[in-house]
Order: structure tokens, then C-alpha cells, then sequence
């Protein structure tokens, strides 16, 4: 079979990579052609552009590379009906993804790849109205969040595979190979073993890190006992920065790391199931703007994963006009050794690994997708 696949960012690139490894097991002959990373070219195939030439977020950056964005999306329309793809797999990543799909569907029938959507966009946080969109064009839908079923079948009718969660898994065999004492990582990376880390972890965007990245070296600077290590995401310039970083190593970091400062996304999920306390930091614009629609549009109580996988408040989120310097500082002191929330942070983790669960969701995603492939 012949697999299309479409990512926006870097952690849709990691996820997709795993699944293409785990179809390939289910179909030896599987072909793969992508806009990906660098981690999906690993995993074999031909890669048509990298991500990062697409990874746009907010409404000014994505108005002005529109020209980019649309440019793209009419050279992957273009390479799909070149390539004839079996079935066209979309990794989260809303907006471009579903413009796709959207014209997928209108293509006749005869030459109309299946369309298996990986990683459901968080449309149960906005833009719910885009259910419609899924209905029309999706014809599978694989979600990684357990609370996403009861949204989508329970509430919309729209059946859904529940694979489990990617992000769990790749930890989970990150932990069983990892062998790296603190003492080594800090050698390779030219840091003091001495010295306990706190990780900064803040994003893998461009806007994300404007946004985010600034703030949290002004929190390091008040606790100097710390030494702070910048998780860098590949294929993204952070320009003249002083602070130690690493980069594709964020997994290696969280391992050594006592806290973490974290912007909301997939990274949050991650340092939890390290079991690192955590302090959830977002910046956004017109902060009390962002507040009011957050209390009476947004249709969820959190914006980080590990809240809204646990039902409750199990980090602190600081974002929109609760992101600020102060309470940054504050938060980070509560979950250092011997502050007052440590331990109970800690106690809600386990909470979020008892509902992921141990499951392999490329696996289960694969087998899925390659036995609905061999009915059509």
C-alpha cells in the first residue's frame, strides 16, 4: 500500500514516524511519501517539504505567510494526485489538514484515497463546529485521549478508534533503553553535576518560543542555586541565547531535570509521565481577552494535556493574565524539593498513568488501518 502522510509540527513528526515503522511491520510493502521532519525521513520514505516550512501559529504569523501556506497546499494537492496514494493519513494539525481532506473528498471516486485522520485535532477545545468537516471528509478518525471518545461518540455520534497515546508509549520505551547516569549527560552537554537542572521547555514553534521563551530566563535568573537547560526542538533557531540548551534531547533532559517550565502542548504530557513537577506557562495576546473567552467560549476547563486527561487540576496553568514573572516564581518555588504541592503534583501523575494505560498506539493504529485497507 501506498501511505500519505501530513504533519505541521515537531511532535507530529516524532508520532508519525512510529506509526510508519509500525505499518511497515503490518505491510512490508508499504510505501511512504510525507510532508514531515527529520524524524520520518529516518523512518524511510520520500519527503515532498519539511514541516517547519509550514508550522504557523496565531492569527498574524499565519496571515503573513498566507502565501506560503496556501503555496503548499496546492503542491501536496498536487503530489497526491501524482503519487496516487492508497490512503492519505493527516497528523493533527487542523488547519492545513483539513483543507486537504476537504478537497480529497471532492476528487471522483476513482481516484479518491481513503482518509485515515492520526491524532484528532482539539476541536473539543474550539471550533467544535468543525465535527462537520470530520463527518464529511474523514473516514476513520484515530484519537490518542481517552476523554475524546465520549466527545466525539457520545456527543456527536461519530465513531472513533481509540488507540491510546503515543507520547505514552514513546516514553515508556524511552525509560526501558535509557542508561545515561546524570554525570554523563552533564559531560556531553557541558553542564555542572553538581548543580540540580530545571528544565525550559517552550515549544517548538516560532510564536511559542517569542512568546514564552523570554519570560522564563527572567524566572531563572531569581534562583541561581539552579542551573536552567533549554530544550530545543529541532530545525528551530533560537538565535543568540546564552543559557545552556540541548537539542533532541528532551527526553535525556526531563530524566535528570527536578522541575520543569513547560508552554501547554504535547510537552506538558511529557514531563508528567517523567514524573517532573511542573509549571504550565503561556503567553497570549490581550491576556484578559483570552481570560473572558476562555471562562465563556473555550468549551474546556484546562489547556494542558495532563489536566485534561485527569479531569482536574493537577498542574498550575498561567496563561492569558495569570502569565507573568511573579507568579511563574512563585508556582516554580510550591514544586521544588520541599515546597508545599510537590509531592501532591507527583500523586496526580499517577492518576494519568493509570488512564493512558500500557498500550502501543502506533501499533494499534497500524493493525487498524492496514485491515480496513484490505476490506476496501
Amino acid at each position: 500500500m501506498k501511505y500519505y502522510l501530513i504533519v505541521g509540527e515537531a511532535s507530529g513528526d516524532l508520532h508519525a514516524a512510529h506509526l510508519m515503522t509500525a505499518l511497515r511491520q503490518h505491510d512490508p510493502e508499504a510505501e511512504f511519501r510525507f510532508i514531515g521532519g527529520d524524524n520520518m525521513l529516518a523512518a524511510g520514505g520520500s519527503m515532498l517539504r519539511h514541516y517547519k516550512e509550514i508550522a504557523y501559529m496565531g492569527f498574524i504569523p499565519v496571515l503573513t505567510h498566507l502565501r506560503t501556506i496556501f503555496s503548499s497546499m496546492g503542491q501536496c494537492k498536487r503530489d497526491i494526485l501524482a503519487w496516487q496514494p492508497d490512503v492519505v493519513i493527516p497528523v493533527d494539525y487542523a488547519g492545513f489538514n483539513l483543507n486537504i481532506c476537504k478537497w480529497l473528498r471532492g476528487l471522483k471516486a476513482d481516484r479518491r484515497p481513503k482518509v485515515f485522520y492520526y491524532i484528532a485535532p482539539k476541536i473539543w477545545a474550539w471550533k467544535e463546529y468543525r465535527i462537520r468537516n470530520f463527518k464529511r471528509d474523514v473516514d476513520e478518525m484515530f484519537c490518542i485521549l481517552p476523554f475524546e471518545v465520549d466527545f466525539f461518540e457520545g456527543k456527536h455520534h461519530y465513531p472513533v478508534h481509540y488507540v491510546g497515546n503515543p507520547t505514552a508509549d514513546e516514553v515508556r520505551k524511552f525509560k526501558e533503553g535509557y542508561r545515561e547516569t546524570k554525570d554523563d549527560f552533564c559531560k556531553a552537554h557541558g553542564l555542572d553535576p553538581e548543580k540540580p537542572i530545571i528544565a525550559l521547555l517552550p515549544g517548538s514553534r516560532r510564536q511559542e518560543i517569542k512568546d514564552n521563551l523570554k519570560t522564563m530566563m527572567k524566572v531563572a535568573k531569581e534562583r541561581p542555586e539552579y542551573q536552567y537547560v533549554i530544550a530545543k526542538a529541532p530545525s528551530v533557531d533560537l538565535g543568540d541565547i546564552s543559557m545552556p540548551m540541548v537539542e533532541g534531547a528532551t527526553y535525556a533532559l526531563l530524566s535528570h531535570s527536578t522541575a520543569a517550565l513547560v508552554t501547554s502542548g504535547t510537552a506538558t504530557l511529557e514531563t508528567a509521565l517523567f514524573n517532573v513537577p511542573q509549571v504550565v506557562c503561556y503567553k497570549t495576546p490581550v491576556p484578559k481577552i483570552t481570560r473572558w473567552a476562555f471562562n465563556h467560549i473555550i468549551q474546556c476547563r484546562f489547556i494542558s494535556l495532563v489536566n485534561l486527561i485527569a479531569g482536574k487540576e493537577i498542574v498550575q496553568e498561567l496563561f492569558a493574565d495569570r502569565f507573568s514573572v511573579g507568579n511563574i516564581s512563585k508556582c516554580l518555588a510550591d514544586i521544588l524539593p520541599g515546597g508545599h504541592a510537590r509531592q501532591q503534583m507527583l500523586n496526580g501523575y499517577k492518576d494519568v498513568h493509570a488512564l493512558l494505560g500500557e498500550t502501543s498506539a502506533p501499533d494499534n493504529a497500524a493493525r487498524i488501518m492496514t485491515s480496513l485497507l484490505k476490506t476496501v
